[in-house]
């Protein structure tokens, strides 16, 4: 079974920072583009940051310039570590990535979020 785990969420003052954390395991033959979601209450979920395997990446409009996202594939981790946050930063950040589990399947797998709130 594959299985994305994340952390580094918390409770942080508007300015401040945090590093999140998403590692796979499990019966993974490769894995794909990696992606950090976000959804806020009542709101629907949203792209935030993607990377490919050769570290291209695609950030949405509102964190353009304040989160970076980056992999390192020895450790089939990806991380996303955000500056300067905002109120409206506040949500559940959820890890997603596209992983063969064999030479024939490949799957869209997510993680269980991690809470990032903002206070201002």
């Amino acid at each position: 079974q594959v299985q994305l785990v994340e952390s580094g969420g918390g409770l942080v003052q508007a300015g401040g920072s945090l590093r999140l954390s998403c590692a796979a395991s499990g019966s993974i033959f490769s894995i794909g583009v990696m992606a950090w979601y976000r959804q806020a209450p009542g709101k629907q979920r949203e792209l935030v940051a993607d990377i490919t395997t050769g570290g291209l990446t695609n950030y949405a409009d509102s964190v353009k310039g304040r989160f970076t996202i980056f992999r390192d594939n020895a450790k089939n981790t990806v991380y996303l570590q955000i500056n300067s946050l905002k109120p409206e930063d506040t949500a559940v950040y959820l890890c997603n990535a596209a992983i063969r589990t064999n030479w024939y399947k490949l799957g869209d797998y997510w993680g269980q979020g991690t809470q990032v709130t903002v206070s201002s």
